[in-house]
């Protein structure tokens, strides 16, 4: 179980497969839809943008973006 944040962004440091917090909190921002994701269903990010997605469409739109598919 996670550590509850109380309505606060979490700062996370992403790794392959794994994430690390750095700043306690209950969600992170998706990096293309702007959505809040609770850190219980973040399943998507870039090790490489340190970035969040909310869903595989996001993560695709942003490899796209970045040129990277």
């Amino acid at each position: 179980m996670l550590m509850q944040g109380r309505g606060r962004e979490a700062r996370i440091h992403y790794l392959d497969g794994t994430f690390r917090l750095l700043a306690h909190g209950d969600y992170v921002t998706c990096a293309i839809t702007g959505a809040a994701i609770p850190l219980e269903e973040l399943h998507y990010w870039s090790v490489e943008r340190q970035e969040a997605y909310a869903d595989a469409q996001a993560s695709l739109n942003a490899e796209l973006k970045a040129g990277g598919a």
